[in-house]
């Protein structure tokens, strides 16, 4: 299944309800102990599967999505926004990232599997325990990717959404006090309970044990939208499959020796392999379901 809905801005992916999905490059963090969020250094570049059929797998061309190169020394977190309510997924493979159980593409919350937009900012990793996830990280031996799917409000909550909006813009207008004061959105709650992180992840790897809250959800769950309205899966690969998909030449990724030296980092001998010999053919988990084109 091909879906034309989402498509390529610049080095975002666009989805329906001004949804933008951004892949940020970023410093690999140890995996012992638990450490703030690392920086973003730079967005990951992304192409079109479609633009690039003849040279990827036949998996990928009845999958579509969109590709991105990974080195080795880099990990990577995603940012989102949102210009109205939308419930994104979010999985690593077969493993969906919200939770860290099994992959489900129906939205559920016993334990919640899904982001609230534009609520939740960003996501570094895969669900751990309460309040920590483990770092999204380059598993090139396991080549996969990422699938996002959003669900936006339905019909009904979508416009008791919109009249909110307007009561609350008039109310701006009207206000004597400057915005951000009293008028200001209450500290969030304390997080859901997530799911112990599973064992196996394709395509990106579990590293270093981040502290993040993923936000719970204060809507009733029948009033998201049964089905999706965009989906998308973003292929993995390494520099040297990126030059023989795209004939491009990977960008210099800004996550090099010296970002890891002043972030107090230790930096390992693979990570200057950027051109390591390949695992061998692009390969799809088997189990894997059609998703959409990343179309532009």
């Amino acid at each position: 299944m091909t879906d034309t809905t989402v498509r390529i801005d610049g080095n975002a992916l666009r989805l329906p309800g001004g949804v933008t999905v951004r892949f940020v490059r970023t410093l690999r963090l140890p995996g012992t102990g638990t450490h703030p969020l690392p920086p973003g250094l730079g967005e990951f570049p992304v192409r079109r599967v479609a633009d690039h059929a003849r040279a990827v797998p036949e998996e990928w061309r009845a999958r579509g999505g969109v590709l991105l190169p990974v080195y080795p020394r880099e990990a990577m977190w995603l940012g989102f926004d949102s210009a109205e309510p939308t419930a994104l997924q979010v999985g690593a493979g077969t493993v969906c990232a919200v939770s860290g159980g099994p992959w489900n593409g129906r939205l559920s919350r016993d334990p919640q599997n899904y982001l609230v937009l534009p609520r939740q900012p960003w996501l570094d990793g895969i669900a751990s325990g309460t309040g920590t996830v483990r770092q999204f990280v380059a598993a090139l031996g396991e080549l996969g990717g990422v699938r996002l799917q959003s669900f936006p409000l339905d019909g009904r909550a979508l416009t008791r959404w919109r009249v909110e909006q307007r009561r609350r813009a008039d109310t701006v207008r009207r206000s004597p006090f400057p915005a951000g004061g009293r008028g200001a959105a209450p500290p969030p709650r304390a997080p859901a309970p997530v799911a112990p992180v599973a064992a196996a992840v394709a395509g990106l790897g579990a590293g270093g044990i981040l502290r993040q809250e993923v936000h719970p959800d204060d809507r009733p769950l029948r009033d998201w939208a049964g089905q999706p309205s965009g989906r998308v899966f973003a292929h993995l690969v390494t520099p040297r499959q990126w030059r023989r998909i795209t004939g491009e030449e990977p960008p210099p990724s800004p996550v090099d020796r010296a970002a890891y030296t002043r972030a107090g980092l230790p930096w390992f001998d693979r990570y200057d392999q950027d051109d390591a010999e390949d695992t061998g053919p692009v390969t799809v988990p088997e189990d894997a379901e059609p998703a959409g084109d990343g179309g532009r």
